[in-house]
């Protein structure tokens, strides 16, 4: 019992680390900071540690060393969990997906810094460290799954759950990367109105950047739909699991703050702090459906 108190603090901190890591890739993008140590990695303008500290060298350096640091812990994680709860079925697959997509985005932050990388390249850099983030927040729920006290065993779930559940969290991914697109390709306040890119015109957009922006308000304002959708049937068919009716109303709560922040983004001219939540929503969200989809995967077809 022991052994498991230190496991379920590590796991914490491996989680609470890899948020970290997605905050302060964030924050490394939406303040330009990207070439804050120039054209080298992994040092910083030519040295081991930088002895000109610039905001920038300040945000991109500690954001290498929070990546670095967290790396480590993770990597402890995936192979403790590995040990101690191999038997569970999902332990080994999110010990291995957690470390490969750390490693990767890594790997393509690192090219971008050496070399360079496209927009539509540069889009998928948040994604995949999202995919890692998911993984290692699994991990550490299966690992506190082990007292058995939460009601997650034996859940019997409709084929039109099962249908919404995998359905919204594939699309979340388009949506995350259409935002990922927003911000890479410098199109976020190129529409400076809300909910249409000028409210004085219905007219389709007129270039590139005007389409990336709507593209993306359109697929976002679907999904909130899509998961208000799902949470109205999870409320009407399933008040007696606690899991599924509570995590999709979660879900809806997480989705609409992850909105609101979205069209603030737009209304405060890209506020830092209102930027940073947004890309916090998304990641809980992305999380907590992916948990969903595990829970899915280990239940019973409800008639």
């Amino acid at each position: 019992m022991q052994q498991n108190k230190y496991i379920k603090w590590f796991a914490v901190a491996a989680s609470v680390g890899m948020l970290l890591i997605l905050l302060g890739g964030a924050l490394v993008t939406k303040t330009e900071s990207g070439m804050g140590c120039g054209r080298h990695w992994p040092g910083c303008n030519g040295q081991l540690i930088p002895d000109v500290i610039t905001a920038e060298v300040l945000i991109e350096f500690s954001h290498r060393l929070v990546t670095g640091a967290v790396s480590f812990f993770i990597l402890i994680l995936a192979i403790w969990a590995w040990r101690k709860f191999g038997h569970i079925r999902e332990t080994k697959f999110l010990a291995i997906t957690s470390v490969f997509f750390l490693v990767l985005q890594a790997l393509i932050g690192a090219a971008q810094v050496l070399w360079g990388q496209g927009d539509f390249i540069l889009a998928l850099h948040f994604g995949i460290s999202l995919i890692s983030f998911a993984s290692v927040l699994l991990l550490t729920l299966l690992v506190f799954e082990v007292d058995r006290k939460f009601d997650t065993e034996k859940l019997k779930i409709g084929r039109t759950m099962k249908f919404h559940t995998i359905g919204v969290t594939l699309y979340s991914y388009i949506v995350i990367y259409t935002g990922a697109l927003v911000r890479h390709t410098n199109s976020s306040l190129i529409c400076s109105d809300w909910p249409l890119c000028r409210n004085d015109s219905f007219a389709l957009p007129s270039n590139m950047y005007e389409w990336v922006q709507m593209g993306h308000r359109v697929a976002a304002g679907l999904i909130v739909i899509w998961i208000g959708v799902i949470m109205w049937h999870a409320i009407k068919h399933y008040k007696d699991q606690r899991a599924i009716y509570w995590g999709w109303i979660i879900a809806f709560t997480i989705v609409m703050m992850q909105a609101t922040t979205g069209m603030l983004v737009v209304l405060t001219k890209l506020n830092l702090a209102v930027a940073l939540l947004h890309s916090l929503f998304i990641t809980l969200l992305f999380g907590l459906l992916c948990y969903m989809v595990l829970l899915v995967s280990r239940s019973y077809t409800k008639s």
